[in-house]
């Protein structure tokens, strides 16, 4: 569960949603594409003033030899890190109640952490604790499938101490959401997976969302996969026991939307609460984070868990809210949602493969030359061949295809490279993960 949520960030564009008609059409163009061309399976959801205006399922919810089990708009994913949003709305829940308070200390329920007597719930929210993150250098890939008590995992974050003074900046850390869940169960004097069935499924009326147990495909779950050499391969499954309050969620992006709109009408805490949840500190909120799209705000996170890869946004100004998931993909998450994003806002936008490309010598001149990334232990270096674009990269040469305007891909292994010749610079993609070079001398 990566630091995955500033997506929207990126996307400097103005514009806003007219009065006409989402473009379904060209939304399915875009999906029939990725879904065609296999480079993402999943699920979206978009909203406008709490009414589902698309729907859409691409893929398989599982792959396994001869069996491959299409996924449908009801498929039930794993959602990661949204999982803080709901969360953040049960905390707030009980500030609302009057049985906790931003400035309660972590001493009050876990005396032995590391600054506990300093740390505040507020700091917590903001990821401004100081305190370790749980999933990071802990060995977590070799136990992330294995059951974990509360009381394993508060003496793992113990013994990994501080890294730094609790209010000094903010660092994204799961550390913080697994304590606010643990939080909410002792206020609570109940489990986390209760009280998300009291406060927020029953609130809201969900169907499909719950709190995490080992996959069943035959309830309509879906397993994860990554793309290796033109093929799925299945994941390693999470033990979301692990994740508490800050992952363990399992959800439909229908659902998702259906969240998130309850919480901007106020059907979930108050709007002192929500208000409070919005406002920035450092580029984070209490929960959720803010974004621009032009100048429009809006507001979500987004989540990594295995290979699943959620993003859930709400534009206040238009009662607008989008939400998507995978279970596998190889087109770049923040280049799908950017796709979306410019079609709900009506924005030029050129869907990549729809047109056969051709580039003379002279015009794959400009993308040669030696890239460099403080990003990657290595450069990655750009030459032409008989008319074709070669990359270079980790002793590994490779031909790349032109998707689109500077977009090219390698498909065995689901690498994109964005080229911007006017800047020396280039973007190198890869599901969820941007690194950016530039051109050496330049």
């Amino acid at each position: 569960m990566k630091k995955n949520v500033l997506v929207l960030a990126c996307i400097f564009l103005a514009g806003s949603v007219a009065a006409q008609k989402l473009n379904t059409s060209k939304l399915d163009s875009f999906i029939n594409l990725l879904s065609s061309k296999g480079l993402a399976m999943g699920n979206l959801t978009i909203s406008k003033k709490g009414e589902p205006l698309y729907q859409r399922a691409l893929g398989y919810a599982f792959v396994g030899g001869k069996e491959m089990i299409p996924a449908n708009i009801s498929t039930r994913y794993r959602i990661g890190s949204i999982t803080k949003m709901f969360t953040s709305v049960m905390i707030f829940q009980l500030i609302d109640e009057g049985k906790l308070s931003l400035t309660d200390k972590l001493a009050r329920y876990f005396p032995d952490l590391p600054n506990a007597d300093k740390i505040t719930i507020e700091n917590m929210l903001y990821h401004r604790s100081g305190l370790h993150d749980y999933t990071h250098d802990t060995d977590f890939e070799n136990w992330m499938d294995k059951p974990k008590t509360h009381e394993e995992l508060l003496a793992m974050i113990k013994s990994k101490g501080s890294d730094f003074e609790p209010g000094a900046k903010a660092d994204y850390c799961n550390t913080n959401f697994l304590l606010l869940g643990y939080i909410v169960e002792k206020v609570a004097n109940d489990t986390y997976e209760n009280e998300l069935k009291k406060r927020i499924v029953a609130k809201v009326g969900l169907q499909n969302t719950f709190y995490g147990h080992p996959i069943d495909i035959k309830k309509n779950e879906a397993a994860s996969y990554k793309y290796a050499e033109g093929n799925w391969a299945s994941q390693k499954e999470t033990d979301l026991s692990i994740h508490g309050g800050a992952g363990s969620i399992v959800s439909t992006t229908s659902e998702m939307i259906k969240f998130i709109d309850a919480l901007f009408a106020g059907k979930l805490v108050s709007e002192a609460s929500l208000t409070k949840m919005k406002t920035t500190l450092d580029d984070y909120g209490m929960g959720m984070f803010p974004n621009l799209y032009g100048s429009k705000p809006s507001y979500g996170h987004n989540g990594r868990v295995e290979e699943f890869f959620s993003a859930l946004w709400y534009f206040p100004s238009e009662r607008l809210s989008i939400a998507y998931v995978t279970n596998g993909i190889v087109y770049p998450r923040r280049d799908i949602m950017e796709g979306l994003l410019k079609i709900c806002f009506n924005e030029k936008f050129i869907t990549p493969f729809s047109k056969s490309i051709q580039l003379t010598s002279a015009e794959l001149d400009k993308y040669t030359g030696k890239y460099v990334s403080r990003q990657l232990p290595f450069a990655v270096t750009c030459s032409k061949e008989a008319g074709k674009l070669f990359l270079e990269a980790g002793g590994r040469k490779f031909e790349v295809q032109p998707i689109a305007e500077n977009y090219f891909m390698h498909g065995p292994s689901g690498s994109f490279f964005e080229f911007f010749p006017d800047k020396n610079e280039l973007l190198i993609k890869e599901t969820d993960n941007v690194y950016y070079s530039k051109k050496e001398g330049k």
